[in-house]
């Protein structure tokens, strides 16, 4: 059901998703829902509209850390859970240990008595079938429907009472405009209907339904009519939001919005103001930059948008470093040219004094390549919780603030191999772990505008790790290498080779470069420091010192040593 070109290149879910199939007479609505910690509030949303959940576990790896946050979700609001043991034709399947873990998992959730019976199946999604005994495979998917049948209540509601319909999702149509998606949980909704937009204190607007959509399959059909536990996209409303309810003008009763975890992490989002602005990218103001982000709220309640008081720009907060990431990439393949700041950690005042956000971490990794790990996350303040070793694997659980899984991710792919895997979420607010280093090194800064060469970049080789090759456009203040030392070095790059008429031995020796280290998003973002900027345009992703010119950067430097 992923369909976004980031879900498919990353192998994850990022939005949720709609869709419906018939089994024996049976309507079943779906709804896809994200794994990761960091879009926990597409999770939130949509739970309203569910009747019962299937918690998708992994056969060999058992219940993660997201799986405790959309379980505690579903628990709360009392839904029936059936667990779909995955994936056990894998090797290293155990399906009887991720039962057990499981259940552990519902009891530390102080799961009811009735919940806790919940009925297990085991699936091969990618053989294509369900069995209640992992012994036994083979088959079809057919026991997974009759469990679903079985398990899951019918919705409940009077189809002769007032309309009801809480917003949880929103879509857009380049000919409706914005679609509103929901479940029907009282009365009927049909085309050409007069309806109100209402929410609890707020007073209400009209509108009339233009269209009516149902999910068959993964599509959506147009449809006249639609009833109680019905899923429907409906148009003709223009400025509707998620948490907002569709219902009868003449006996209006809103239903309660939706409860959001507050974000953890913020940056700042600002124009673009380096000397190549404007050369790639189409939507380039602050003005262009305030639409997308306030249209992106709209479908992400977990996103919150701020003006920064003191400068041009705005302050953006979410869930995580993932969650932000995500955002900018979107931007910048549709177009938009910004700068970015490091992401910085919401911090909470209290009597015990400054709080900050941790996060529950585990990690799988190879036994050889665990000292590594346990040491690099011993300087970021972790703290081990537990530690489980099984056929040359170490299961490691963290207690570790925020701060220190910013950059984390691409160090610890590096440190194994790429054969690790970590999972975290959102843990509380506790006690602030104190100072925390980004990096050891300075940076290779550029002292002018100009093409780099490559006889220039074979002789700072030494100085430093270089970030990008020969035939390159750079500008004054612009970051293209790690400097050895802690220093920041300022560098010319396009130093030609002088012309001589003296010939010497070894004077026309071949130039052989290094292959630079090249960066990703996440990777630029979490390198940079507090007086440095990621520059984001559709085509690149550069580096850059915040003050442009050295000079001032020096005085900057100075004055603040004096304070």
């Amino acid at each position: 059901m992923d369909s976004m070109d980031l879900e498919r290149e990353r192998g994850i879910t990022i939005s949720s998703k709609n869709g419906s199939f018939v089994y024996k007479d049976h309507f079943i609505n779906i709804i896809d829902t994200p794994g990761h910690a960091d879009f926990g509030g597409q999770v939130e949303r949509v739970l309203k509209m569910a009747d019962g959940v299937l918690l998708l576990v992994d056969a060999a790896e058992g219940p993660m850390p997201q799986t405790r946050f959309v379980l505690k979700k579903a628990l709360g609001l009392k839904l029936p859970v059936i667990v779909v043991v995955n994936k056990i034709d894998k090797p290293a399947a155990r399906c009887d240990w991720v039962v057990d873990q499981v259940f552990d998992l519902f009891v530390k959730l102080d799961a009811p008595d009735d919940i806790l019976d919940f009925p297990i199946i085991y699936t091969s999604a990618k053989a294509g079938f369900a069995t209640l005994d992992h012994a036994q495979e083979g088959g079809s998917m057919i026991p997974l429907f009759d469990m679903i049948v079985d398990s899951v209540p019918p919705p409940t509601g009077n189809p002769e009472a007032p309309l009801q319909m809480l917003v949880s999702s929103l879509s857009y149509s380049p000919f409706l405009g914005r679609l509103a998606i929901g479940k029907i949980t009282s009365g009927v909704l049909n085309l050409n209907k007069d309806v109100i937009i209402a929410t609890e204190g707020i007073p209400s607007s009209p509108a009339r339904i233009t269209k009516v959509y149902r999910f068959k399959g993964s599509a959506m059909e147009e449809t006249q009519i639609a009833g109680i536990g019905e899923i429907v996209a409906v148009a003709g409303m223009e400025s509707i939001t998620i948490g907002e309810t569709l219902t009868d003008p003449e006996n209006p009763a809103p239903l309660p919005g939706i409860d959001i975890d507050p974000p953890t992490i913020s940056m700042s989002f600002i124009p673009n103001d380096s000397p190549f602005a404007g050369k790639e990218g189409r939507f380039l103001t602050s003005r262009h930059i305030r639409e997308r982000l306030m249209r992106e709220t709209l479908s992400d309640v977990a996103l919150v948008v701020e003006e920064l008081p003191d400068s041009i720009g705005y302050k953006v907060s979410g869930r995580g470093e993932l969650h932000l990431s995500i955002l900018i990439e979107k931007m910048r393949r549709e177009g938009y040219e910004f700068q970015v700041t490091r992401p910085k950690v919401i911090f909470k005042e209290s009597d015990e004094g400054t709080l900050e956000p941790y996060e529950d971490l585990t990690i799988d990794v190879d036994e050889q390549f665990s000292g590594n790990v346990i040491e690099n996350l011993g300087k970021r303040k972790g703290q081990m919780v537990h530690m489980h070793q099984d056929n040359g694997m170490v299961r490691l659980s963290y207690r570790i603030p925020t701060r220190g899984l910013i950059g984390f991710r691409s160090q610890f792919l590096t440190e194994t191999k790429g054969t690790g895997t970590m999972n975290y979420i959102f843990d509380g607010y506790h006690r602030y772990a104190g100072e925390m280093k980004n990096r050891n090194n300075g940076v290779l800064v550029v002292m002018e505008e100009c093409t780099t060469v490559a006889y220039a970049l074979f002789n700072l080789q030494d100085r430093g790790e270089l970030f990008l090759g020969p035939g390159e456009k750079v500008y004054g203040g612009q970051i293209i290498g790690e400097h050895t030392r802690e220093i920041d070095l300022v560098i010319n790059p396009a130093k030609g080779k002088k012309l001589t008429n003296m010939r010497a031995a070894g004077s026309d020796d071949a130039v052989i470069l290094t292959p630079p280290r090249h960066m990703s998003l996440e990777d630029c973002i979490s390198y940079i420091n507090e007086d440095e900027l990621v520059e984001i345009t559709p085509k690149s992703i550069r580096l850059r010192k915040t003050i442009l010119d050295g000079l001032q950067r020096k005085r900057t430097k100075i004055a603040g040593q004096k304070t």
